[in-house]
This record gives structure tokens, sequence and C-alpha cells, in this order.
């Protein structure tokens, strides 16, 4: 799906393509570049390191993932390797959006989990592309821009 963004910082398109566009990588398109597999890391190499986001809330499912795991304090570690190669784009700004679009789903009955409606309108708002592997649930926020990584 991908639909021309409405958001505050609208990027400049020309012949329907965005020009230097930024990706928000989901949490699945994380653990898929740790685990090396779906080629994630050639995609984040192709499209450059320096336009590769991260979400507040992909980072508190990374660590609620590690947490969880037998090898917890290497898990942990991966969660700071993602920190430190990617920029991490904070949800605050698009709270108001979030709830917008949390009301409107919900009134259609078409609900979302929260944490992927958050990391979804993040990416409504900054005008990225939400790259994910879960295109059927981010598929019903408006105006999102979605590309999976790991077909």
């Amino acid at each position: 799906m991908t639909c021309v963004p409405t958001g505050l910082l609208t990027a400049i398109w020309r012949n329907g393509e965005m020009e230097n566009p930024q990706y928000l990588l989901d949490t699945n398109i994380c653990i898929s570049l740790l685990k090396d597999v779906y080629g994630i890391r050639q995609k984040v190499m192709d499209v450059g390191l320096s336009n590769c986001y991260v979400s507040e809330i992909t980072i508190a499912e990374l660590f609620y993932g590690a947490s969880k795991s037998n090898r917890k304090e290497e898990r942990i570690q991966d969660v700071f390797e993602i920190l430190k190669i990617f920029k991490v784009l904070p949800i605050y700004h698009s709270l108001e959006l979030y709830g917008d679009v949390k009301a409107q789903l919900e009134n259609s009955g078409m609900r979302i989990d929260d944490f992927d409606l958050l990391i979804g309108t993040s990416a409504v708002f900054a005008d990225m592309i939400m790259v994910t592997g879960n295109t059927r649930h981010f598929s019903r926020i408006p105006d999102i821009i979605l590309e999976n990584w790991m077909e």
C-alpha cells in the first residue's frame, strides 16, 4: 500500500516517488536483522543506514523479548547494538494522531494492537516508510506507506 503522506513533515515527491525516503523499521524487521535472515542487512545498506530509524516502542518490545529469553544478557546486548546502529524516533509528536486513528479504527471495527498503532502513526506523522513483515495490520492506518522486506 502506498499513499501520499499528509503529516506535518511532508516529503518531496517527484513522479510518484519519495525523494530521499526515510524508513521506520518495525520490531520484526529488527529481529530479522539480528538473525541475519531475509536479506535485511543488505536492504538496510541499500537504502542507507542513515535513512533508517526505529521507534521507542520497538526498543521497548525488543527489551521485553530479551527479558523473556533464555539468553537474556545476549539479547539485551542485541538491543544495545540496535540502539548503536539506528536513530530512535520518539513517539511524543505523533500521540494526537495516534488518538485520532485509534478512535477511527475502533469506530470502524478494525482495531489493531496499540504498539503497532503507535509505531505506525509515528511513521505517518514523520512521513517515513514503515518497514514491516506485518503489512496486514499496518495497512489499516490511513496514509501509511508500507514496505515488506521479509517477502
